[in-house]
Order: C-alpha cells, then sequence, then structure tokens
C-alpha cells in the first residue's frame, strides 16, 4: 500500500495532485474513489466484510467493492478491475451518481472522497479475495437498511453515507 498513490481532486473531480494513499487519509485531503454495489435478480445486495487486516475499518461491512483509480485510468475500468481483484466477479457496471463525503476513520484516518457509484448484476457467490475480505453476503435492501439503522457501528462509514444515497435513488420513480 506504500507505493500505491491516490489522485487528488477538486470539488468538481478535477486532478490537482497525487498522493501516497496513507498520507492522503491522514492528511484528509479530496482524493478519487469509487464504490460498486451489485446485486443478483433477487434485488439482494452483495456485501464484503473488510478483511480484519486492513489498515482500516477492518471488520466491518460495506458494499461490494471499493477503493481508487491509478494516476492516468478510467474510473470505470477502475472500478472493474478492483472488483475481479477483491471479489472474482465479472459484469457490466453502469454509472449512477457521484458525491463527495469527508468523515473520521479509526486509526487518525479521514476520508475524503470524491466517490463514483456504479451497479451491476451478477447471480452467482463472489470468490473472494481474503487480503481484502473475509466473508460476503446478500442482503435484501430493506433488511440493509433496518440493520444499518439498529447495527450501524458494524458497517464502513462510506457504506452507510452511500447506501443512503444509493438507497433514495432506487425509490426515485424516475430511475425504475
Amino acid at each position: 500500500m506504500s507505493k500505491e498513490k491516490v489522485i487528488l481532486v477538486d470539488e468538481n473531480d478535477t486532478q490537482v495532485g497525487l498522493m501516497p494513499k496513507l498520507e492522503a487519509h491522514q492528511k484528509g485531503l479530496l482524493h478519487r474513489a469509487f464504490s460498486v454495489f451489485i446485486f443478483n435478480s433477487n434485488h439482494q445486495l452483495l456485501l464484503q466484510k473488510r478483511a480484519v487486516s486492513k489498515y482500516h475499518s477492518g471488520g466491518l461491512w460495506t458494499n461490494t467493492c471499493c477503493s481508487h483509480p491509478r494516476e492516468g485510468e478510467e474510473t470505470i475500468n477502475a472500478a472493474n478491475r478492483r472488483l475481479i481483484e477483491e471479489m472474482g466477479i465479472k459484469t457490466n457496471l453502469r454509472k449512477v451518481f457521484d458525491f463527495i463525503y469527508k468523515a473520521e476513520l479509526d486509526n487518525e484516518l479521514t476520508e475524503n472522497e470524491f466517490d463514483h457509484v456504479f451497479y451491476g448484476l451478477y447471480n452467482e457467490d463472489p470468490i473472494i479475495n481474503t487480503e481484502e475480505a473475509d466473508d460476503f453476503k446478500w442482503i435484501d435492501m430493506e433488511t440493509l437498511n433496518n440493520d444499518i439503522t439498529v447495527n450501524g457501528q458494524n458497517y464502513t462509514v462510506w457504506f452507510k453515507i452511500a447506501f443512503d444515497y444509493f438507497y433514495k435513488y432506487l425509490n426515485n420513480d424516475n430511475n425504475k
């Protein structure tokens, strides 16, 4: 991870620099990221439980896949790459929206991301990369929404924010 760099951006997602990933999280600087939501034909969302060994938010449930594009890499290509690397899934992704959020993490780190959100369909169980995820589960949106309300501490901070946006997106009549 020490060699990985994130793309620093402004509020319009225009690149303004590069920085090692850990340093960007220590300084809380705005950088480009993506989140992937994979559903099956039963309208269940695939969650991953982050590996306990991750440098932050280990052992928490989160969306199917999330990460950062590399310099010069299109965000959709990065999302596809990481979806294969983390979950062993190859499927068509569609961008649905983006948003900016800033949140404090454990270990004195701050997420400050311009997050591009993608979704796709997949009907098999993933083949998880155990360096990235300890477990996975399929869950319907209503059950998940209720569990986040009751057991929010079990989920990553960014997932709770992205889920709220995604839940509203799915329930908007214009998106059906």
